[in-house]
């Protein structure tokens, strides 16, 4: 008998497996087809008296009509309405609000307590009262003049207001030149011009080596003081109240010269402690002495350690101009001892009086002032209050303590480096801790992040890379100040906003970086006229103020504080910007989205927008708005 080979047997078999196999699958296929193809017809009918059915299925029931098998659904649940977008109808306002500021309305403002002059500062009105239309510009507005000439000049057109030109002609104030208003510079105590002052000032103290970067005016009538020291790399605040000047703060603005509406009376200044190198009074007729010196007790918060307070005009010199002021003797010799009397209660050193300017000091450190507290029985000390805290806070009769030092030498709160190299030093509230999760790693990463994004803005915003195009910048949302330092190097200057919403209060940072700003909550309008800024920043302001106040009344604020064709760069998560556009395009602004710097697969995204220029209706004209 043969033998087979052992690999046969296997071999033979998997082949029959292969027959069977292919056997099965040829039928299969086939009927599937077939019922692919049916299916595929649409609805099938059925004959179910049919000879083959019967044939195939004899139990099936005669005689049975046709019927047609429906593959469709019957039953549906029905689709959600589209959501029904708000519709948002904001039409410019009548033209006799074009220098509306909400929070310093005239009218309300007669409502509240004279005293102190209270009434004068921020009355902000109810949210049903607030105005739901845009803010015009007067007829014949034009685009400022760029600085430097800005410094002299601006558009009469723009400011109608002569009241200055007569009240102060012989101050040198502000003149009408056909259709120009011209500013020579000149103020109450300083006929020769703002320039010829600063230079006496200079003589007294060290205005060129950097260590005074920051200063505040108060009651700075038209701001010459503060424009003439901007080319002295010192930046200046100036402020004044809405009052009978009427346009003193416009005037500064509308220049290029940084200034807000405010007074002191009754709430504290709207600055951190230690914030400002030199502070600044020129007849701004404050009353220094009065009230247990409760105004100078608030400039000496907002001072830094070792910083300046100047003061010129009455009573200084009150000996060679006591009858030009129509006063007596008596009656200046009393104000000054009383004001050089609160000067000594808080520690500060007179360092020089010369003709009509005297200067005092601030100390550097407290420990000599706590020691004296035994001689000056008041002001005490403050125990309780955030010396930071200073939106709508109460001002005190006490002392605001210096941070502690451990030798007299030492400077409170820490030293301070020289402009220009204190804009990226890093600032000694970081160094020394004060704010929490902020290290100096965060602060020189953010620093280079600023300088990245502000470079991508001018890639794509021309006129914000074009040198001088923009003067007047706010940052709605400043955080470490990056955005402004980014730009130090341009002509121009940046009003840095860190919101009272904002996790943690950076604003005093700011301030040590050598840059100026101040608090604002944006629920409510900003103390400033209509038209103030030609470029408006506003990083993760609407995410901010989600859910606190409507995004409608932000961006009608932000329009009223925006000059015509005035320039707007806004980032915010996507979502929350195609609100935003979806309500700029119903108030004449031009405006796209753009990609994120990083990748455009980031769900932030960045929205440039321009104001249209256009203005109210030429005055007795009934008609609609003037566009260009």
């Amino acid at each position: 008998m043969a033998i087979l080979s052992p690999s046969y047997l296997p071999l033979k078999a998997k082949k029959l497996n292969l027959y069977k196999i292919t056997l099965t699958i040829i039928p299969c296929t086939i009927f599937y087809l077939v019922g692919f193809y049916q299916s595929s017809r649409g609805n099938v009918p059925v004959n179910n008296t049919s000879s083959s059915i019967n044939e195939v299925f004899p139990c099936a029931p005669p005689d049975h009509n046709t019927t047609t098998l429906d593959f469709e659904a019957h039953h549906f649940a029905p689709d959600p309405p589209p959501p029904v977008a708000r519709a948002h109808h904001l039409p410019p306002c009548d033209p006799k609000y074009s220098e509306h500021t909400p929070c310093e309305d005239v009218e309300r403002s007669l409502k509240f307590d004279r005293d102190r002059l209270i009434y004068r500062e921020r009355h902000c009105p109810e949210s049903r009262d607030i105005l739901k239309c845009r803010v015009p510009a007067p007829y014949g507005y034009k685009v400022p003049f760029r600085w430097p000439e800005s410094r002299e000049f601006a558009w009469y057109a723009n400011v109608p207001h002569k009241e200055l030109t007569v009240e102060k002609k012989n101050q040198n104030w502000v003149r009408v030149e056909g259709k120009r208003l011209r500013f020579p510079g000149g103020g109450t105590m300083f006929p020769r011009g703002a320039d010829a002052y600063i230079d006496d000032i200079g003589k007294l103290i060290n205005l060129k080596d950097g260590s005074i970067r920051t200063a505040i005016d108060t009651g700075c009538g038209v701001a010459s003081w503060g424009a003439y020291l901007l080319s002295r790399n010192i930046l200046a605040v100036s402020f004044a109240p809405r009052d009978t000047h009427v346009s003193q703060v416009q005037f500064a603005l509308e220049r290029g010269v940084p200034a807000l509406i405010g007074i002191i009376a009754s709430i504290r200044l709207p600055y951190p402690s230690r914030s400002f190198d030199m502070a600044h009074c020129s007849r701004c007729l404050i009353p220094w002495g009065q009230y247990d010196g409760q105004y100078l007790i608030e400039v000496d918060r907002i001072l830094r350690p070792g910083g300046y307070w100047i003061l010129s005009g009455p009573p200084i010199n009150w000996e060679a101009h006591w009858e030009g002021w129509n006063r007596t003797r008596e009656d200046l010799g009393a104000e000054q001892s009383q004001i050089e009397k609160v000067a000594r209660s808080l520690c500060w050193k007179k360092m020089v009086q010369r003709k009509d300017i005297s200067i005092w000091q601030k100390p550097t450190n407290h420990i000599h002032c706590k020691a004296n507290r035994k001689v000056f029985k008041r002001p005490l000390f403050c125990k309780s209050q955030n010396p930071d805290m200073a939106w709508y806070t109460k001002m005190e009769i006490c002392l605001t303590p210096l941070p502690e030092v451990s030798d007299i030498r030492d400077i409170a709160g820490g030293q301070l480096a020289k402009w220009p190299e204190r804009l990226n030093a890093i600032p000694p509230r970081i160094s020394r801790g004060s704010l929490e999760g902020i290290t100096a790693g965060n602060f020189i990463e953010n620093s280079e992040l600023w300088k990245r994004r502000v470079a991508y803005y001018k890639k794509i915003d021309y006129q914000l890379a074009e040198t001088g195009r923009y003067r007047n910048l706010l940052d709605m949302n400043a955080h470490l100040g990056g955005f402004a330092a980014a730009l130090v190097d341009d002509p121009l200057w940046v009003m840095n906003v860190v919101p009272v919403q904002a996790k943690t209060n950076t604003l005093g940072v700011i301030f040590e970086r050598g840059l100026i700003g101040t608090y604002q909550n944006w629920c409510e309008a900003m103390s400033t006229y209509p038209r103030t800024y030609d470029f408006i920043h506003a990083d993760s302001v609407f995410s901010l103020y989600k859910e606190r106040c409507d995004m409608e009344d932000i961006l009608l604020e932000m329009d009223r504080i925006l000059r015509p064709e005035g320039s707007v760069v806004m980032r915010d998560d996507v979502d929350i910007l195609m609100k935003v556009k979806s309500i700029i395009d119903v108030m004449q602004w031009d405006g796209r989205i753009a990609d994120h710097e990083s990748s455009p697969h980031e769900r932030e995204k960045i929205l440039f927008a321009t104001k249209k220029y256009w203005t109210a209706p030429k005055p007795g004209q009934n008609q609609g708005l003037v566009v260009s």
